[in-house]
């Protein structure tokens, strides 16, 4: 039932917030990531917005200055706050913000309880879906925050997304795949984004993929390789982000008293060689198969052979860019502006991961984010 999903889904959010601390709602530790407390906010505000503004004749808003401070980038929806300055935002009170949510929690709930049309409906399920989307945010851009505090602070001690064993076999198995054209898009009846829309046929060489994720113990070899310091194994533009940025390791690394420590979400820990591999930007995963003289699957290779292995425990980097599918078309409205305008300088990620929320992906989903970007759980399945 539609009320249980929408009431499952808010409470879940909130539950992730439980753990903290009043001051943890608050900081902004970079432009891309955002504080809980504007998660929290901007998702109630898709509902309001999309749904109970346009829907509901005697709807009033909750705050007329929330429609500005919690729009993320929807222009067609009007002025918005600079994402930059999303931490500096102490007013409304985390109070006043879970008063919102529960404010509207109380309409779309009145709502639901009578017949909805389709297009209500449809806005709804995607409201619960963007909301999922935020909940990983929520956690990676905290873990973030958090991981910038050199005490190492613990938000959960049974909550450790880092340290997930990879279970394997004695040696990495391959699945073969023949040259051919195969079928790539959704397919089902359920849910799924515009960006996955299009099924259409594709031609591929023969090729195998990796079933198991690469592991710690096996990038632990290319660094001490000296693959953080070989310009060969790099593209050029990931070759400067290196350099400018001084990157030697993936993001949360640490090299201490001749060990490699990790921030986790349950405080710092010694890495654990046989966990998988865990946010590394798409340059560092190109450069990790090039070293091993393999390569990143394509998004197409990756849906096509995703139903013979375990996925979801990492997105996962492909070398494929984001780009529309065949008779993409962008939506009227607030709603248009949801992925296609991203399609640029942007690649694809594939699977989920151990902080995505239950059954919202699938082997179509398309996630995608810019080749510098390590915040995210994402690893490395190789292809030769």
């Amino acid at each position: 039932m539609l009320l249980n999903q929408y009431n499952k889904t808010r409470k879940y959010t909130e539950s992730l917030c439980s753990p903290l601390n009043i001051e943890d709602y608050i900081p902004q530790a970079v432009d891309f990531t955002s504080p809980p407390k504007w998660h929290l906010a901007h998702t109630t505000w898709f509902f309001e917005e999309m749904i109970l503004t346009k829907f509901v004749a005697d709807y009033a808003v909750f705050d007329r200055h929330f429609g500005f401070l919690f729009n993320s980038y929807y222009q067609t929806v009007g002025e918005k706050a600079l994402r930059a300055q999303r931490g500096i935002m102490t007013r409304p009170t985390v109070e006043q913000v879970y008063q919102y949510r529960h404010y509207v929690d109380g309409h779309i709930q009145r709502l639901l309880s009578d017949d909805i049309s389709e297009e209500i409906q449809a806005l709804i399920i995607l409201g619960i879906n963007h909301e999922q989307q935020h909940q990983e945010l929520l956690l990676t851009d905290l873990k973030y925050t958090l991981s910038l505090n050199p005490t190492h602070p613990v938000y959960h001690p049974d909550f450790d997304l880092v340290s997930q064993p990879l279970v394997r076999t004695e040696e990495k198995q391959w699945l073969s795949f023949s040259e051919g054209v195969y079928e790539i898009g959704y397919k089902d009846s359920g849910f799924c984004f515009d960006n996955e829309l299009g099924r259409h046929k594709v031609y591929l060489q023969n090729f195998q993929i990796a079933t198991s994720l690469v592991t710690n113990a096996e990038y632990i070899e290319f660094i001490e390789s000296g693959g953080y310091s070989t310009f060969q194994y790099w593209l050029d533009d990931g070759w400067a982000w290196l350099c400018n940025n001084q990157i030697n390791s993936p993001l949360y690394w640490q090299y201490l008293d001749g060990q490699w420590y990790y921030y986790t979400l349950a405080g710092l820990k010694l890495v654990e060689p046989d966990a998988i591999i865990s946010h590394v930007s798409y340059y560092e995963a190109n450069a990790f198969a090039t070293w091993k003289k393999m390569r990143l699957a394509t998004e197409f290779e990756w849906e096509i052979a995703a139903t013979q292995f375990n996925w979801g425990q990492r997105w996962e980097w492909t070398s494929s860019a984001y780009l529309p599918y065949p008779g993409f078309a962008i939506s009227e409205g607030a709603v248009g502006e949801y992925n296609g305008k991203f399609m640029v300088n942007q690649m694809v990620l594939r699977g989920a991961s151990v902080a995505t929320s239950e059954n919202h992906s699938r082997a179509s989903y398309r996630n995608f984010f810019q080749p510098q970007c390590q915040w995210q759980f994402s690893g490395i399945r190789l292809v030769k």
